[in-house]
């Protein structure tokens, strides 16, 4: 970047992109200054250098926002109990649908309190019924498995 540049010549871009040829660097150097902005080394490896003229703070900002990945929630989390009734269920489908429309996976968890515990195939099945219900769009990515006072099901948009 500007005085860094230890070419004698430089293939130069413009502020506004187009190409002026291979000049020397002071002259380079004084048509960045003139437009008050940065001549930037934009392909060291070349011969000569290709170099350009532009603002260098904006030059990293766009450059680190390239390398951002945007983060985006992957998984979406619906919660149940062994007591949830139909139209409750009906309800925790439709979110589901449209979940898995948004290409989401989809967490299903049967949690369990105190005396629940002794019978979790209930909740197990009510889990089964739910996979079930929607065989149509997803599929089971993994079956149910307990932790602790939870039950969990991962489900996938089918074709994906």
């Amino acid at each position: 970047m500007n005085q860094q540049i230890r070419a004698p010549q430089v293939r130069l871009v413009n502020a506004e992109g187009q190409m002026v040829g291979i000049v020397p660097l002071e002259e380079a150097l004084r048509q960045a200054m003139e437009a008050d902005l940065d001549l930037v080394e934009i392909a060291p490896m070349a011969v000569p250098p290709v170099c350009k003229i532009l603002d260098y703070g904006k030059f990293k900002y766009a450059e680190q926002k390239k390398q951002k990945v945007p983060r985006r929630r992957q998984i979406k989390e619906l919660r149940l109990r062994p007591g949830t009734d139909e139209h409750d269920l009906e309800v925790k489908l439709n979110h589901a649908r449209r979940f898995l429309a948004k290409d989401f996976k989809v967490l299903v968890n049967m949690l369990f309190r105190g005396r629940q515990m002794a019978h979790t195939e209930i909740g197990r099945a009510q889990l089964e019924k739910f996979a079930e219900a929607l065989v149509d769009v997803a599929r089971v990515e993994q079956a149910p498995y307990q932790e602790g006072y939870r039950m969990q099901m991962t489900l996938v948009r089918k074709g994906s």
